[in-house]
Parts: C-alpha cells; structure tokens; sequence
C-alpha cells in the first residue's frame, strides 16, 4: 500500500470523482483510476462501488476511508521528525 494511493483514494471518496480527485492532485483522472485500481488489487477488495452515475464507497471503501487519514497523518509525521534529526 502506497502513500499515493491512498491519498488518491480519499480525494476520489472525497469528491466523488476520479476527474474531480485528478484536477485537485494536479493528475490525470487515469492516473488517479490506475492508482486507486492498484490499491484495490493489492487489498483484495472493491473500494469504489463504479455502478451508479455517481461514486460510492463500498463497506471496505468506507472502512478505509475513516482510517487513511491516520496512516497518512503518522507517515507525515514520522517525515517530519525524520528531517529534524541533528
């Protein structure tokens, strides 16, 4: 699980959109597809439900989406430290 995939994934659950997630990472909305289709096959399990007209989270979509945000917040934080070391 990479850091970019997660955070594709919850601008994807946060907008909605893969083409509305790519315009706000400054990607394409292939490139936002790709990341969060790869973070799918590596889990085993469908995060996007891509059946309606409009983006829905799946039950494990929903249960990742409430815990990404911890993951990056810690990755973000270890960086951080990281860089201040004397």
């Amino acid at each position: 699980m990479e850091l970019e995939q997660l955070r594709a994934f919850l601008e994807v659950a946060r907008t909605k959109s893969f083409t509305a997630a790519g315009r706000s990472m400054f990607v394409s909305h292939s490139t936002v597809s790709r990341a969060v289709s790869s973070l799918e096959a590596e889990l085993g399990v469908s995060l996007i439900d891509r059946g309606n007209r409009v983006l829905g989270l799946t039950e494990a979509g929903k249960r990742l989406s409430d815990r990404a945000p911890e993951l990056l917040a810690l990755a973000d934080e270890v960086a951080d430290e990281v860089r201040n070391i004397l």
